[in-house]
């Protein structure tokens, strides 16, 4: 049900997701279409934690959020959109990170 609603935002043009627990952890998602940020932080004000792809090498642009603002971010502080959606899926049905996933905390 997340993913299919996650897919119907990027298909139309909506690039920037906050998903939020009743606990108030918040699941971040910002796309550019092909590779994908994904931060969970703990509360409001948390620098979190988020995905990485290590050994990725460059970066991308086209990562607009909700206000307009356009971003790039280094690759290797995204993941490829389908991992992105893997790793959405998870977070949400567990509350955590998967055992074979690669994050950094930014706290």
């Amino acid at each position: 049900m997340v993913l299919e609603a996650l897919r119907a935002r990027v298909d139309s043009g909506q690039f920037e997701t906050w998903l939020t627990s009743s606990s108030g952890r918040s699941l971040a998602f910002v796309t550019n279409t092909e590779r994908a940020m994904v931060m969970l932080l703990e509360e409001e004000g948390d620098p979190g934690e988020h995905a990485v792809d290590p050994g990725a090498e460059g970066s991308s642009s086209g990562f607009v959020l909700s206000g307009g603002q356009d971003d790039e971010y280094p690759d290797e502080d995204t993941v490829p959109i389908d991992e992105a959606f893997v790793l959405v899926e998870h977070i949400v049905g567990t509350g955590s990170w998967p055992a074979d996933a690669s994050w950094v905390v930014d706290r």
